[in-house]
């Protein structure tokens, strides 16, 4: 038997007296699409930022690969195979939509040549929508092109698990299902998705499972629908109460 792609066993952090996570724990299979959702606060940032390295876990493993990362500073994590997006895109705003490319794909990625840079970027160019605006400052593009671009970004350091934080928020519907067709071509590309979000509908059009945090914990997880028909999930998650 084939271990998991990620493996978070038992991730827990605290601030001060505020207990974030506790005793998280999930495997991500290579080619799967898990989405995760709580209400405010629940703690599913922190989870990514535990994932990413952006902070370190009080307590748990975090395994990718067969590796594990666990003590591992971001970059380190970044080179392997983890990419992530952010909730608030914010990309060099003086720099064009492809430079802002080229920084991902040439710092992110260990002995990248430029020559395969360029060529990696141009196809995410293509990819996500941003071909004709290659060469605008980021600091012009709308938000639904800078959601584009917070993609990209992450794409071009060629992870083969992303981290997507709430991508679709803020966007018209007609504009979350064009990021949910982005979405779902990066998976048809081999990579394995992490998604967090509000916008539960988009999450469902992609995610194989479903990931509930509430107060830190883990409230439920499984096949999506299933998962969201669970009265404790509607309870929490949605303030429906189901006799």
């Amino acid at each position: 038997m084939t271990s998991p792609l990620l493996r978070v066993q038992g991730a827990c952090k605290r601030y001060g007296s505020m207990q974030v996570t506790r005793n998280l724990s999930f495997d991500l299979e290579a080619g799967d699409a898990l989405g995760i959702i709580g209400p405010n606060g629940a703690g599913k940032t922190t989870l990514f930022n535990l994932i990413s390295g952006d902070v370190r876990a009080d307590a748990g493993s975090i395994v990718f690969d067969g590796n594990d990362i666990t003590r591992e500073p971001p970059h380190r994590r970044c080179r392997a195979g983890i990419g992530r997006s952010y909730q608030v895109p914010l990309p060099f705003e003086g720099l064009t939509v492809f430079e802002n490319l080229m920084v991902g794909a040439s710092f992110g990625t260990a002995h990248a040549t430029r020559n395969a840079a360029t060529q990696h970027c141009a196809e995410l160019l293509d990819l996500t929508g941003l071909y004709g605006k290659a060469n605008w400052l980021a600091g012009a593009l709308t938000l639904l092109d800078r959601k584009r671009l917070e993609l990209a970004r992450a794409l071009a350091t060629r992870p083969s698990v992303l981290l997507l934080d709430e991508v679709a928020g803020g966007l018209t519907d007609m504009e979350a299902h064009e990021l949910v067709g982005i979405v779902q071509r990066i998976r048809e590309q081999g990579v394995s998705i992490v998604w967090i979000e509000h916008v539960v509908h988009a999450l469902l059009a992609v995610a194989t499972r479903l990931l509930v945090i509430n107060f830190g914990e883990k409230l439920a997880e499984g096949e999506p629908h299933a998962v969201i028909a669970l009265p404790e999930v509607q309870r929490v998650y949605m303030g429906i109460e189901v006799a």
